[in-house]
């Protein structure tokens, strides 16, 4: 896509999703910042190192700084994709958006804390033992970790899930085709399924004995599970939604 004014390549929408968010608005400006914000906390939380030996064990934690960066870019780009298709801003949109903020701030440094726990212990060479000891002091503590994990997943899932059942709602308003609408549904049910893998690892780490609590963190591969489920089975739905539209738009043409 070329555009005109200013003579520059644009990345093309979705193929078969009108967007209907135009110019950048300071809603999502603001979001941008936020999360721009949050990546900087990110960074900061990292002490400058004083020594080479200190650089290197700074160095030994790019993998927990790598897979952090990367859950807040995904979530960033959730949110980039719903403002994009629907451009909505309405005090609903608004207040959903807060939240969501809210909650991307807030778990920062809980989700740094948590992976460079989880690749240090599978690694052994992300931070020192001593200070793996000082991190988790009991048994007790690492249920409880996984379940402020897991409550920060269910949060940021649940909400897109609300944001696109909005949208939903909303269709008529927005205009959505057949294979628009069928795709907002089947966000909701996308999202609902990934809220709902954070409850049973949360109520796995809970039930289960507490020496076992950090395994309960695994079970977050079922997304993948869920995810591909939900892909075959809800894409299916939106492939014969798209044959239809282009079967119907034959006829028009024929006719």
């Amino acid at each position: 896509m070329f555009h005109e004014r200013t003579g520059a390549h644009l990345v093309p929408p979705e193929p078969h999703f009108r967007w209907r968010g135009g110019e950048i608005t300071r809603l999502e400006g603001f979001t941008d910042a936020v999360f721009a914000f949050a990546v900087t906390l990110l960074v900061v939380s990292l002490e400058v190192p004083h020594t080479f030996d200190e650089l290197m064990v700074a160095m030994k934690g790019f993998v927990a700084f790598a897979i952090c960066f990367a859950t807040l870019v995904q979530v960033w780009y959730y949110h980039y994709i719903y403002s994009r298709r629907y451009g909505l801003q309405t005090t609903y949109v608004i207040v959903l958006n807060a939240v969501l903020l809210f909650v991307v701030l807030f778990y920062v440094y809980p989700l740094k804390f948590l992976f460079t726990l989880v690749i240090g212990g599978l690694t052994g060479v992300t931070v020192p033992q001593e200070q793996m000891n000082r991190m988790i002091t009991s048994q007790h503590q690492v249920p409880v970790l996984m379940v402020i994990y897991s409550a920060g997943v269910i949060a940021v899932f649940a909400l897109f899930a609300l944001l696109y059942r909005y949208a939903y709602q909303k269709r008529t308003e927005l205009e959505l085709n057949e294979y628009e609408a069928l795709s907002t549904r089947n966000a909701v049910i996308h999202f609902s399924g990934f809220a709902g893998v954070a409850v049973i690892v949360a109520a796995v780490a809970i039930l289960v004995p507490e020496k076992y609590a950090g395994v309960a963190g695994l079970l977050f591969c079922l997304n993948g599970v869920w995810g591909w489920i939900a892909g075959s089975m809800l894409g299916k739905q939106e492939r014969l939604a798209l044959e239809r539209m282009k079967a119907k738009q034959t006829v028009t043409a024929h006719s």
